[in-house]
């Protein structure tokens, strides 16, 4: 199974996708983030295609081996499409679902978090292209749900689709 965690930046993906991952056996958690760290003096207009692109690798690898994968990332409609093309050949189940809490909690403090003013002004982006209400997947409005809750959300439907 794929789980796919879409949202904008501090829509709490990681956090839930922390939580999914230890509630689902045999799963790799991909945070694409983490794989830009790599190149981090790429400009990010090269650098997230390349994420995602490596990502995907990572993700079909370890479908391979048997494992469940989380993967989380703010995707637009363009990298939607591009990751549900590559992963065509997988035979597992895609799981997508995109946090979409109202955007003044978004761009609120949270946790340890403090945002930056490239991340409010990420936030703002996302919201103004879409990003938290795209044309695919299941969208979770999680303004008013702890962590916990929006991830048993996101386990009860898995368990009834």
């Amino acid at each position: 199974m794929i789980i796919i965690l879409n949202g904008s930046i501090n829509s709490g993906k990681t956090t839930v996708a922390k939580i999914l991952w230890k509630k689902i056996p045999d799963t790799a958690f991909i945070e694409v983030d983490k794989l830009r760290e790599f190149i981090d003096w790429m400009d990010g207009d090269k650098a997230f295609p390349l994420s995602i692109e490596n990502a995907i690798l990572i993700m079909k690898n370890f479908v391979e081996k048997g494992l469940n994968v989380i993967f989380t990332y703010p995707l637009s409609e363009k990298d939607y499409k591009y990751i549900i093309k590559e992963l065509n050949a997988v035979k597992n189940k895609i799981h997508i679902f995109t946090f979409s809490p109202d955007l003044n909690k978004t761009l609120t403090n949270r946790g340890t978090r403090e945002l930056t003013d490239w991340e409010i002004n990420r936030i703002k982006y996302h919201y103004d292209i879409g990003i938290n209400k795209p044309s695919f997947g299941k969208i979770i409005d999680n303004t008013n749900q702890t962590s916990e809750e929006t991830a048993n959300e996101v386990m009860a439907y898995i368990k009834k689709n």
